[in-house]
């Protein structure tokens, strides 16, 4: 990706880079005592064992992360699209700027407060997967428009009621450029967008007339109507994304440019099918592939379904290591790390080796339940002191949990090295 001046297209790399002089200290639970006084920097450069690290712990793989990042941008290149990855996510800038790098479009955000966090860091291109209506919010982002005109944004709406609140909020800012929206369209027992055609083009309407918003396209999301990869479930996130592209070409925009959005990480293969023949940008909001998982995406993604060329397929970048405190009965035995520690809205994390052992202890065991502060493991030929590996489902989940999260070189080798640290922001 091309630079300019101490950007590169999309972040601006100088405020990622000065992270690397942020002080490690006891702020941050990942980090070791005799850490604490470095700088990010001079961690990096020390490449401290993974065995210097305490439990509870959460870390990337940074083999993992490149392999996926890669094989995103060329899985949408190949097919025409334009992404602009989910960065509610990560919260983490190092990340957008690695995703911008690889050819992302823009970032896609969920909240004033993700999108504040963004432009601290220069992020040029965001979409918000929703409607703004916080006055106050609205009001900053007035301000931000018109005080860089460089920064791109578009936004949804799903009602006329939000279009009015949008546009007062924006004039009483007294906004000099107009706010581009996608009209949302959501589907039965989903999230939010309009249910009814009809709507979605009153909707459209509303826009037009509104003088501080500008008609960009459309949007939605298909993963809110189906959780699996069933012929069922296939077949309902067909119909709706070909409504999506039904009610794109019935509406009239004011721009060149118009926008169609869709595609989380679960069925972006069949938004490129049935969107991306459409005369418009498709921007596939994917977010959970740089990362990945060992439950929820790694059953349900495209490329675990064969979609990926040649075979491949996303790696798990994120792995929990929480180390036995008690075996108190023959088949039982608990981790010291939990709910404060790792995601389990989406499937209780599962264990894949003991640290130095490989992954014989571990084969059959299951994690069956977790406390605050406690993983409760079961049938697994493990001693009072191993630090057992786990695998985690839904990085959402999993990273909101984590302030700084160290990155090894290889998170299978008996001693992974701490390459790099993450700072989030959630």
């Amino acid at each position: 990706m091309r630079q300019e001046g101490g950007t590169v297209t999309g972040i601006d790399v100088e405020a990622v880079d000065a992270l690397d002089g942020e002080r490690l200290d006891w702020r941050f639970k990942s980090v070791p005592v005799s850490a604490h006084g470095m700088t990010v920097a001079q961690a990096r450069d020390a490449r401290l064992p993974l065995d210097d690290f305490g439990t509870p712990l959460l870390t990337l793989d940074a083999g993992a992360l490149d392999h996926n990042a890669r094989l995103m941008a060329d899985w949408v290149s190949a097919a025409g699209m334009e992404l602009a990855p989910h960065g509610k996510t990560t919260m983490a800038p190092a990340l957008w700027r690695k995703q911008l790098d690889a050819g992302a479009w823009g970032i896609t955000l969920a909240t004033f407060p993700q999108l504040r966090v963004a432009r601290a860091f220069g992020v040029r291109r965001l979409l918000m997967a929703g409607a703004p209506l916080d006055p106050a919010g609205l009001a900053w982002l007035a301000g931000e428009l018109d005080g860089d005109p460089e920064f791109a944004f578009v936004c949804w709406a799903d009602s006329v009621r939000s279009v009015e609140l949008m546009d007062e909020a924006l004039r009483l800012a007294r906004a000099q450029r107009r706010v581009d929206v996608c009209v949302e369209l959501g589907g039965p027992n989903g999230r939010t967008g309009v249910r009814d055609d009809g709507d979605a083009r009153a909707v459209a309407d509303a826009v037009r007339r509104a003088p501080a918003l500008r008609l960009a396209g459309i949007g939605g999301y298909e993963g809110a109507l189906a959780h699996d990869a069933s012929e069922e479930s296939v077949a309902s996130v067909d119909a709706y994304l070909r409504r999506l592209a039904n009610l794109y070409e019935g509406l009239e925009y004011e721009t060149d440019e118009p926008v169609v959005t869709a595609g989380g990480s679960a069925y972006f293969d069949q938004v490129a099918e049935v969107l991306g023949g459409l005369d418009a940008q498709v921007v596939l909001r994917s977010g959970s592939y740089l990362v990945h998982d060992d439950g929820f995406y790694r059953e349900i993604s495209p490329f675990g379904r064969g979609a990926g060329a040649g075979g491949e397929r996303f790696r798990s970048a994120m792995h929990a290591w929480g180390r036995v405190v008690s075996v108190p009965e023959p088949a039982l035995a608990l981790l010291d790390a939990g709910r404060r520690d790792v995601s389990f809205d989406a499937g209780l994390p599962e264990p894949q080796l003991v640290r130095g052992k490989g992954a014989g202890p571990v084969d059959g065991a299951r994690v069956t339940a977790l406390n605050d502060q406690h993983a409760f493991l079961r049938d697994a030929s493990v001693e009072v002191g191993d630090v057992v590996r786990l695998g985690l489902s839904h990085p959402c989940t999993a990273l909101d949990k984590w302030t700084l999260i160290p990155v090894v070189d290889d998170a299978g080798a008996d001693g992974p090295v701490v390459v790099d640290y993450v700072r989030t922001w959630f």
